[in-house]
């Protein structure tokens, strides 16, 4: 099952071919604020189960094509991510700072933007913004120092994300919260569509060039210890979002580029790349040359 949010925070649920409104069932609308709708489904999902796919099975709903994707959980408690999760982009970026040895960082919930919208490039001059293309995870139970072995039943479910970076020597907090810096969606699917979480492919492309293809396979830190590694500090809440590094091949994206994310037995999205006249400050005054290692 996808879970989607849509034209101006509805929430729904989708076989792909048609939306059936459900938010009702969570309290979700256009007038909710904070719109945490999204997490009320994901925390009561399996009580609900029952009653969503008979809605899904019986009901008309509208044409997929016919809606406005949004972001699927914009107000999540936590944005969690885990950096230099791969060996390659280790090996290009000459970083040891694995994410077994650091850890996660946080980005700014308001970065989070949905597969209608577009990435929008800070007015920085002399700073390049770069694609990193990884996987979503996002939890569905409340859980603190959750075991490895119980880790996956906290997963709700994957989306796609785009983790745009100010290429720099900044916090890496800053330098990845800008306004439209995490693109997630198309939607949330479920857990149970995706037959191992050890072995979910994903590319990238940015104008049809395949930039950037891993596996999950070849995870430093993989998505079972992932969770637990984030529990084991902070309680995670449904709804709460899990991005789980990116591999090899970052690069620069320029205004008028288009850049495709396409996550295995999850889904796919596109969003084009603007130039924005915002986000000048004296922390990025100085330029940085990103330089790329074999």
């Amino acid at each position: 099952m996808k879970i989607v949010r849509y034209n101006g925070g509805h929430v729904g649920i989708s076989d792909t071919c048609k939306v059936v409104d459900v938010s009702h069932l969570c309290g979700a609308g256009p007038d909710e604020w904070p719109p945490v709708g999204i997490n009320r489904l994901i925390r009561d999902f399996d009580a609900l189960r029952p009653q969503l796919e008979q809605l899904l099975a019986s009901e008309p709903g509208v044409p997929l094509e016919s809606v406005r994707l949004e972001t699927p959980v914009p107000w999540p408690n936590k944005l969690v991510a885990y950096p230099v999760n791969y060996h390659d982009h280790a090996r290009e970026m000459a970083s040891r700072g694995l994410a077994n040895i650091q850890g996660y960082f946080l980005k700014a919930n308001s970065s989070l933007v949905g597969p209608a919208d577009r990435i929008e490039l800070p007015a920085l001059i002399g700073r390049e913004i770069h694609h990193e293309c990884e996987i979503a995870l996002i939890i569905g139970k409340q859980g603190r120092q959750i075991p490895l072995e119980r880790a996956l039943d906290h997963v709700f479910g994957y989306a796609c994300l785009m983790d745009m970076t100010v290429r720099g020597k900044e916090e890496r907090v800053f330098r990845k919260s800008y306004d439209t810096f995490t693109p997630v969606g198309p939607w949330i699917t479920t857990a149970d569509e995706v037959p191992d979480p050890k072995d979910i492919g994903m590319k990238l492309w940015v104008n049809g060039q395949l930039r950037q293809q891993s596996n999950t396979r070849d995870l430093i830190v993989d998505i079972a210890n992932m969770v637990a590694i984030a529990s084991s500090a902070s309680t995670l809440y449904p709804g709460d979002i899990i991005a789980t590094g990116t591999p090899a091949g970052v690069d620069k994206v320029l205004a008028g580029d288009e850049v495709t994310i396409e996550v295995e037995h999850v889904g796919r999205m596109s969003l084009p790349v603007v130039q924005g006249t915002h986000g000048a400050n004296v922390v990025f005054d100085k330029p940085y040359e990103f330089v790329r290692h074999s």
